[in-house]
């Protein structure tokens, strides 16, 4: 819906029916609405926090809810409506005539985002609608995989200062909050085929369970850095609704050694309470190779700790998919590997998905006589992530020329830039006295797959 007043008479019709109808629970209200109404210890739901009837409607939150502006403005001149002076309280009148004015309005999809609705529609007796309180239900994120409710669990579980240092290595994101789309990626065929699969799994857990196939929803995602690993990961975390659990173990071993044992166990702590969710495990190797080295002997205990774990974490029983991404599969040794039903590659893209890539990223740029075609075949060897960086500074170039357009021309010679920093990194030393090369010291990050902030920058397969 778009009209301002059908937005504000829904919110009102789905606060009143919340309000009278028990069986109704919190999932059953779109997100946008819990948001509103969340309470952090409601009387009438488990868990650590909930949505506490009754629903009051003000000005204020209805404002926060629907986005319109001025919501009493919107409805005041229908005759089922009112406003309470003193506390800005907005409410139905006459909920029947109300229901009946939105259900004139409305069509499928609006039920399909609202169950409370898509019930009172289902037991209309002339309405003509095909989504059922159930469908919406099951398309409807649950209340689970709402930031507050991730926020409040973690607050409830965790002491803020005894497991403030591993909370800070484990980021949860909340599917709201992951930009990207599986509509947004340029996947291979295999790639394509093992995500249909895991949705499937997840879709079907309990059948699954039934018939005893149980080590199922353990993934390795295998390929040099900014391929795409880590957003293809993020994706299906949006596309299903679910929690993100993100932990990098390099970090879990490196800052705090003596307690690496006891930081693996609780990131799986942390993802069976979020349950379901995607349980990532970015940077894979940099534990498990340590079980052919002679490394500290806390390094030891934390390897066996995360491959018990991995034995110990279930899709079908827990709902936790694991996925871990590494970009040195030649360091992982056989107990690594046994540990994971499916492993999926994340090769460079050819020069089809550059092209595909391409057109992903510029989809809404402006470029005067752009051809994909000409600068997939001018850019072998690159990655998404590379090819970002590439049509970055394009654009950056451009704005110093006080443009806010650029062209095919632009974009070549940003390849032939990125041509020529890349060259510059690999080399150890330019000719001269001190003038070592550090690292990427060139100014271009491209494979840099361990930095959070630049998580945007490293996969190839999105649109931002």
């Amino acid at each position: 819906m778009s009209d301002p007043a059908e937005d504000v008479v829904e919110l009102l019709v789905t606060a009143h029916r919340y309000n009278e109808d028990r069986d109704l629970d919190a999932d059953d209200l779109p997100p946008r609405y819990r948001r509103v109404f969340w309470s952090e210890s409601p009387e009438d739901e488990a868990g650590p926090g909930g949505v506490e009837r009754p629903l009051h409607v003000t000005e204020s939150t209805a404002k926060t809810a629907t986005g319109v502006e001025r919501p009493w403005e919107a409805i005041s001149d229908l005759l089922f409506t009112q406003r309470k002076d003193f506390s800005g309280e907005v409410s139905l009148s006459q909920p029947e005539m109300g229901t009946e004015w939105l259900l004139d309005r409305v069509d499928d999809e609006d039920l399909r985002e609202n169950p409370v609705l898509a019930k009172i529609a289902e037991e209309a007796d002339d309405a003509d609608f095909s989504v059922t309180h159930a469908e919406a239900r099951e398309e409807n994120r649950p209340v689970r995989a709402d930031r507050v409710w991730i926020d409040a669990l973690l607050g409830e579980y965790f002491d803020e200062e005894e497991d403030a240092e591993m909370l800070d290595l484990v980021t949860v994101k909340a599917p709201e909050e992951i930009e990207m789309t599986l509509q947004d990626l340029v996947l291979t065929t295999d790639q394509e085929g093992e995500i249909r699969k895991l949705m499937k799994a997840i879709e079907h857990r309990e059948y699954l369970a039934n018939i005893g196939l149980r080590e199922i929803g353990k993934l390795l995602f295998v390929g040099p850095p900014g391929t795409g690993k880590t957003t293809a990961a993020r994706a299906l975390a949006h596309e299903l609704g679910l929690p993100f659990v993100e932990v990098k173990l390099s970090m879990v071993t490196s800052q705090y050694l003596g307690e690496t044992a006891k930081n693996v166990e609780k990131t799986f702590e942390v993802a069976k309470r979020l349950a379901p969710c995607i349980l990532f495990i970015d940077e894979f190797d940099s534990v498990a190779k340590t079980r052919k080295s002679d490394e500290h002997a806390a390094l030891k205990r934390a390897v066996n700790t995360l491959l018990k774990s991995i034995d110990e974490v279930s899709l079908v029983r827990d709902e936790v998919l694991l996925i871990s991404a590494t970009n040195h599969p030649d360091q992982l040794d056989a107990a690594a590997w046994r540990r994971f039903d499916e492993i999926v590659n994340f090769p460079k893209p050819d020069r089809q998905m550059r092209s595909d890539i391409l057109r992903v990223i510029t989809r809404q740029m402006e470029i005067a006589d752009f051809d994909p075609d000409e600068v997939a075949d001018r850019t072998e060897g690159l990655t998404g992530s590379d090819l970002r960086l590439v049509l970055r500074e394009a654009v950056l170039e451009a704005l110093t020329e006080e443009r806010m357009s650029i062209t095919q021309e632009d974009i070549m010679d940003a390849v032939q830039d990125f041509e020529e920093r890349d060259n510059l990194k690999n080399m150890d030393m330019i000719d001269g006295e001190g003038a070592e090369v550090v690292g990427d010291g060139a100014g271009h990050d491209h494979d840099h797959d361990h930095d959070h902030d630049h998580d945007h920058d490293h996969d190839h397969d999105h649109d931002h």
